[in-house]
């Protein structure tokens, strides 16, 4: 805990061109799954880059695949999007690194199952620290700059869990409901500074964390993993999992300058399971 570890990726010159050339982009989770396929698409618009989380070497290793393809200049900060003091220090290297920031997207989160009776205080409290509190951490610290710019871009990505409910998830299901409402109720707040703020809700994602859930069917019912898969696509009438490229359009589409009227809006990228 404490201070946060930044590094910069040097890009190939000449590379960052883009409806978003010249804008900062701040992507927390962004060294893995969704948060790293929002990090790519952000950069191929041109977008300047600081991909948080905790991860020092992912993030690295991310980083440098990015840079080599599109080019841009990418920073890294290593900080756990619970410490607020990390934070504080990681948003100040960023804005040495890249200036300030015009775009910053609370991508980090976690989900834990268990049953409500099995739900204690340490599951909960960790449950809302990550997925809830860390977007109040990270928007605080970003805000001000952007009011004062009169531009920014703030885009949480949440989870078809803030828009409606699932067993065995009530703690993820109560801070992702948090997310939704914290973006309606500061889109409103700041609707004529020139900020924006919006919420991405992915249903089951190809990711590590859909991986898990899978296995946790899998250990608790004794299924095969076709059949634990199955059940998850089974809440999608288009009876798939979600692609995190799909979700990185979706926030990239947001964070463009054209969408100044989108804001306190939640879109479900979710294969048609919200309507």
């Amino acid at each position: 805990m404490g201070k946060a570890t930044t590094t910069r990726t040097k890009a190939r010159t000449g590379a960052a061109a883009g409806p978003l050339a010249g804008r900062h982009a701040l992507v927390t989770g962004g060294n893995r799954g969704i948060g790293a396929a929002i990090a790519d698409r952000l950069a191929s618009l041109g977008a300047g880059l600081t991909l948080l989380a905790r991860d020092k070497a992912s993030l690295d290793k991310v980083a440098a695949k990015i840079a080599s393809e599109h080019g841009g200049q990418i920073a890294t900060a290593a900080a756990d999007v619970t410490d607020r003091t990390a934070l504080e220090h990681a948003f100040e290297s960023a804005r040495q690194a890249n200036g300030e920031i015009a775009i910053l997207v609370n991508n980090a989160g976690a989900a834990t199952s268990a049953p409500f009776k099995r739900t204690d205080i340490e599951l909960w409290q960790n449950m809302v620290d990550v997925n809830l509190t860390s977007v109040f951490h990270c928007t605080s610290l970003a805000l001000p700059a952007m009011v004062e710019a009169r531009y920014g871009r703030i885009v949480n990505v949440a989870s078809t869990a803030g828009l409606t409910g699932y067993a065995y998830v009530t703690a993820y299901c109560a801070a992702k409901h948090g997310v939704v409402g914290l973006t309606r109720a500061l889109a409103l707040e700041v609707a004529r500074t020139g900020v924006t703020v919006n919420a991405v809700c992915p249903g089951y994602t190809e990711t590590d964390m859909t991986a898990r859930t899978v296995a946790n069917i899998i250990a608790k019912t004794g299924c095969s993993e076709d059949e634990a898969r199955a059940q998850l696509t089974a809440l999608s009438p288009q009876g798939r999992l979600i692609q995190p490229v799909e979700v990185a359009s979706a926030v990239a589409w947001l964070a463009l300058d054209e969408q100044a009227s989108i804001t306190g809006q939640t879109i479900a990228v979710a294969g048609g399971e919200i309507l």
